[in-house]
């Protein structure tokens, strides 16, 4: 009764989703991709894409474990601090406003809170700054997110190079579309796609609960596009491309991660040497490699072997999708590239690593209400001073009058 269920079931999906004439070339079905090639490799099917879930989830528990097991006693190691929160004294009015809309109040949201709570403006404002700072992800947290990061792309391009880096795609692109539908995936290449498949997914999964960065918008399309581009190149059998597609990815990211790690421990100079690399890599991989070999022998190469057709247009629109996201990433990355060339140093983190517009009105106000305190410090000199000065000089007229009265007598 269950086999009959998911063969209807699948039939209904190559029926409405997986239709062959919009993801398939002219004059290919789903039984060409289907037939076994010669040297008995895997052949794709939409149905693989489902080990991809349980495999989500297992990243997610493995996530969890190392993260307590390993990414923390390391951040230990390493020297990594936290900075000391404030815990404010709980107002349930102010609560209620900061969880609705977690943002700087305007100045009828202050009239309206002054009414219910009895309190200043100046001390609300506060209140909701000590309340965004609580919530600050630290560094120890941040860090093990990180090396999270860096040891999956790490394993992920050491293994991506390993398996491709003997295959004839690798070296000519334009062998991506010989034989083309009938391609054996080797096993070595389908647990490839099928683990980078199931970790962006845990990501997707992930991230109401993963620190937002400045870039969040861009990371949820991100990681989107990826997993479509994924799942329908490999059940277009599009895999010899898909897999340079991940590899010039992994290429970059595992620098970017360890640069972020060494950075929260505050090892600046290593920090920017693995900066430095990543910046240089990034800008070769994403904006050479990638568009002028993988983009190109997908959109020009292609067409040796077919005619464009609608899955042609659907796979190339998600490659230029990265390939836009790549050149938002590349003018972060050259703003901070021009800042530790011309000042030495990185003074304003401008990576994906950053935090939300939140924080830094956070540091505005801190440096606000710091400034104040310091003025009020100052104010109060002056006016010891003053009095000091007005002192002094009653003393010294009576001291004049004195010296002046036995004369006159």
């Amino acid at each position: 009764m269950t086999t009959i269920i998911f063969r209807r079931l699948e039939e209904l999906v190559n029926q409405w989703i997986w239709r062959q004439d919009f993801w398939l070339p002219p004059g290919v079905t789903w039984k060409d991709i289907a037939e076994r090639t010669s040297d008995g490799s895997r052949h794709p099917v939409p149905r693989d894409l489902l080990i991809s879930l349980p495999l989500a989830l297992g990243f997610i528990a493995l996530r969890f474990v190392f993260e307590r097991v390993v990414a923390l006693p390391l951040s230990r190691w390493l020297g990594v601090c936290d900075r000391v929160r404030v815990h404010v004294t709980p107002v349930p009015k102010l609560e209620a406003f900061y969880l609705q809309k977690n943002k700087q109040p305007s100045q009828n949201d202050l009239v309206v809170l002054e009414k219910h709570c009895g309190l200043t403006p100046r001390q609300i404002q506060t209140w909701l700054r000590q309340r965004r700072n609580q919530d600050r992800p630290s560094n120890t947290r941040k860090f093990c997110e990180a090396s999270w990061r860096f040891v999956f792309y790490l394993i992920a391009f050491l293994a991506g190079l390993i398996s491709l880096i003997h295959t004839p795609w690798f070296w000519d692109h334009r062998e991506c579309w010989s034989g083309y539908p009938r391609q054996g995936v080797a096993e070595a290449q389908y647990w490839y796609y099928m683990m980078e498949l199931s970790f962006y997914l845990s990501l997707l999964l992930c991230v109401s609960v993963d620190i937002k960065r400045k870039d969040f918008k861009e990371q949820i399309i991100h990681h989107i596009a990826t997993i479509f581009l994924i799942a329908f190149s490999y059940c277009a059998n599009y895999v010899r491309v898909g897999t340079l597609v991940m590899l010039v990815h992994d290429s970059s990211d595992f620098l970017l991660e360890s640069a972020k790690m060494f950075n929260y421990a505050g090892w600046r100079k290593t920090c920017d040497a693995l900066f430095v690399v990543f910046a240089a890599v990034f800008l070769v991989t994403r904006l050479v490699v990638f568009p002028c070999r993988v983009i190109y022998t997908a959109v020009v190469d292609s067409l040796d072997i077919f005619p464009p057709y609608p899955g042609y247009y659907f796979l190339n629109g998600l490659l230029l999708v990265l390939q836009a996201l790549h050149i938002f990433w590349a003018w972060l990355i050259l703003r901070m590239v021009h800042k530790f060339v011309f000042l030495g140093k990185v003074e304003r983190d401008e990576r994906s690593d950053e935090e939300s517009d939140a924080d830094e009105e956070d540091e505005v106000g801190e440096e606000e209400c710091s400034w104040e305190q310091k003025k009020g410090a100052v104010n109060s000199k002056f006016v010891s001073l003053a009095n000091n000065c007005v002192l002094n000089n009653l003393t010294n007229q009576r001291r004049k009058m004195n010296s002046r009265t036995p004369k006159a007598r």
